[in-house]
């Protein structure tokens, strides 16, 4: 037995690593069941063609795209809230920290299926890379796909960087505590990290240019995704507000997926030590203050719509705000901005059932803006004769579903493999650095060689 076993901390947030309950193994046939259920309805697609999904001139995005931009907005989640919060060095940051930034590396790798998904041949999708073909052409730098090829890998790869990092001393207690296969695993994962001083440093040092690093391209990414609307002449999308609408929408929705994974996560592991009502009251704050931003940018993007008094952008205005999309419109308006302001002010709510409600109801207020950007302005374009319409098919519908499952399945099995709070940064939060601790040796062997 290791001697890492006498640390209480450790004993209780390994847990779940090395104890497995029948509840996991029916969670994950039930979740694999559906993904697999999503995966046969696109095999379906591929085969008959996207004329099984509704998408049909003049429409010709819908559900597909409407899920693109939806789960790359939820990606913003983790990596960007984490690095903020890292940089102004908030103490009550760090049982959040990994929770969140594993929502944006499984919500990046949804979302960026679905260009893939929507592609009529799929299995070309590596022509949008940057590279000359047979006959030396490019791929066409002007098109959307090859601006979120460049966005979604960039971000991918440092979202990839900035949760692994923190991970290296984690993997180092799980290895000294596994035995056979799983300790060599870990102790290939935990690339020989042994707890001496300077190895602390250099991981300090990453994860502060990492933090500085991450900030900036987040924000980049989602401002191109908006790019795939602003640059094109259809109404409503043609609109230089589209940016920082989408970062905040994206920050918004964020911050609701959080609070329903650490709900989730707090309940299922019986971390409520360390999830505690702190931390579901600053980010149910949080969420508050990003409804109110999104009331404004609505309300601005409405006013200047109707204050310019185009035709074709008042077909598209009055499509949402008394039309046929206007059911569609108003929930998301009670979802995103009423239901927050009413249950996040109390105190009472924001640690309680009213912050897992207000959470809810913003992530379907926010799936709900993706379709009503997308599907309104194609159908009812700049001439009357090229108006349409769109009605969601069952494969859309069943793929849709599926990510979902895809989304808490990556999650369920992600906790199953790797702590998902952060065992030495709870250490470091009472005591000025990991590797300064009064502790009696056998109680961290990892760290036995730092600085004393």
């Amino acid at each position: 037995m290791s001697r890492t076993r006498n640390n209480p901390l450790a004993d209780d947030l390994l847990r779940p690593l090395f104890n497995t309950g029948v509840w996991f193994y029916l969670a994950v046939a039930a979740l694999g069941t559906v993904v697999l259920t999503g995966l046969t309805a696109w095999a379906y697609q591929m085969w008959h063609g996207m004329g099984v999904a509704g998408v049909n001139w003049p429409v010709f995005w819908g559900f597909h795209e409407t899920n693109f931009v939806f789960w790359i907005g939820i990606s913003h989640a983790g990596t960007l809230i984490s690095a903020i919060l890292r940089l102004v060095n908030a103490r009550w940051r760090r049982p959040v920290t990994r929770c969140a930034e594993v929502i944006t590396v499984f919500a990046l790798m949804i979302g960026a299926i679905f260009p893939i998904i929507h592609l009529g041949k799929p299995w070309l999708f590596y022509w949008v890379a940057p590279y000359p073909s047979q006959g030396s052409i490019w791929p066409n730098f002007r098109s959307p796909l090859v601006w979120d090829f460049f966005a979604i890998n960039t971000y991918l790869t440092g979202s990839l960087l900035f949760l692994m990092l923190p991970m290296i001393p984690d993997f180092a207690l799980v290895r000294d505590r596994a035995v056979g296969l799983r300790k060599r695993i870990y102790g290939l994962l935990a690339m020989g990290w042994q707890g001496t001083t300077q190895q602390w440093n250099r991981l300090e040092a990453a994860m502060q240019i990492m933090a500085i690093a991450i900030i900036p391209v987040a924000v980049s990414v989602h401002t191109i995704v908006s790019f795939d609307f602003s640059m094109a002449q259809v109404p409503m999308w043609h609109s230089t507000i589209f940016g920082p609408y989408f970062v905040a929408g994206a920050i918004f929705s964020g911050i609701a997926a959080l609070i329903l994974a650490m709900t989730v996560l707090r309940r299922m592991l019986r971390l409520h030590d360390y999830l505690q009502d702190i931390h579901f009251d600053n980010l149910a704050k949080l969420l508050l203050l990003m409804a109110l931003l999104w009331g404004y940018f609505v309300t601005a993007e409405r006013i200047t719509v109707w204050y310019g008094n185009e035709p074709h952008e008042m077909a598209a205005f009055w499509s949402t705000q008394r039309g046929l999309y206007s059911p569609l419109f108003w929930t998301m308006v009670c979802c995103n901005f009423v239901l927050p302001l009413a249950l996040l002010p109390f105190r009472r709510m924001r640690i309680g059932f009213g912050a897992v409600v207000a959470a809810s109801g913003v992530v379907v207020g926010m799936w709900l803006e993706r379709f009503l950007i997308i599907v309104p302005s194609l159908s009812n374009k700049q001439l009357p004769y090229t108006w349409g319409g769109y009605t969601p098919q069952p494969v859309e519908v069943i793929v849709m579903a599926s990510t979902f499952a895809a989304m808490a399945l990556l999650y369920t099995l992600f906790a199953k493999v790797v702590p998902i709070i952060s065992i030495w940064e709870m250490r470091v939060g009472n005591q000025p650095h990991p590797a300064a601790t009064a502790a009696p040796e056998h109680e961290l062997p990892e760290l036995s060689k730092a600085r004393p």
